[in-house]
């Protein structure tokens, strides 16, 4: 009579599935910061790509302007007219102008732009490098003596961190202008009234803090598209996860940064 072995699988526990999920995640971590190291030694030392640079700023900003022309209208228009009737039932519409600068500065502006930036810049930037990656265009360019992290990702990340404070500002007048149009639509208030009475609120501290956060958004989005494309594997479903990745990876650390920063600008306030 013949017998039979069967072979015992071996199932993985629970605990050494959370084991090998936080050393996953913990490896992660130190590669970015390791990636972020790596930026800031390469960005201050020679030679600077700066036609790359310059050529990376028009990609990210310039072609970005359309998109953030129809999206700051539209918002600064929706919430002029989201805000007037709450104002209107105190009695208080006249602060409308006031209200509306302080949001779209304070808040709006940043946060409207840098999430505009992460879904068409960094998903572009995480496309653009994981095709480069799997088809081993960063691996000739290394064999040709070239640096492909300076040339590549360095150029990338200081265009998005240098164009998001000019982004987010136009994203601001936009939206302003689409404001005071709402309001001389409905109220007939004049153009010097509406922005005088507007910047009446509005301190230094609320541009500075504007301009840090469109630093800190873009150099977010900046790495997280990057890193993402840098490292990509396995082929085409590779570029699509590092596209995808980089847009949920940069919002969700925008959120975050967004509300740390609130915390210490209004600290100071």
């Amino acid at each position: 009579m013949q017998t039979v072995h069967i072979s015992k699988v071996a199932i993985p526990s629970s605990k050494h599935l959370i084991s090998s999920r936080a050393d996953s995640y913990l490896t992660d971590i130190y590669r970015v910061y390791m990636f972020i190291l790596h930026f800031l030694r390469e960005v201050f030392s020679a030679p600077i790509e700066w036609k790359e640079i310059v050529n990376q700023c028009y990609q990210v900003g310039y072609k970005s302007l359309p998109l953030v022309l129809l999206t700051g209208f539209i918002t600064g228009v929706v919430f002029t007219k989201q805000s007037r009737p709450s104002l209107s039932a105190f009695g208080a519409k006249s602060w409308l102008p006031s209200l509306v600068t302080i949001a779209i500065i304070r808040a709006l502006a940043p946060l409207v732009t840098s999430l505009i930036a992460s879904g068409k810049v960094g998903s572009n930037m995480g496309a653009e490098l994981g095709s480069m990656k799997v088809t081993e265009q960063i691996d000739a360019m290394e064999v040709s003596a070239t640096n492909p992290f300076k040339f590549l990702v360095v150029t990338r990340i200081t265009a998005i961190t240098l164009m998001m404070p000019i982004l987010i500002l136009y994203t601001g007048f936009v939206g302003m202008m689409g404001a005071y149009f709402n309001v001389r639509t409905n109220e007939a208030t004049s153009f010097l009234s509406f922005f005088e009475s507007a910047f009446k609120s509005i301190v230094f501290l609320d541009i500075f803090s504007a301009l840090f956060k469109a630093v800190c958004y873009g150099f977010t989005i900046g790495v997280a598209g990057c890193y993402q494309g840098y490292y990509a594997q396995n082929g085409t479903q590779g570029v699509g996860r590092a596209a995808n990745m980089a847009v949920v990876h940069s919002m969700f650390l925008i959120f975050i940064e967004e509300i740390i920063i609130v915390q210490v600008v209004n600290g100071f306030r």
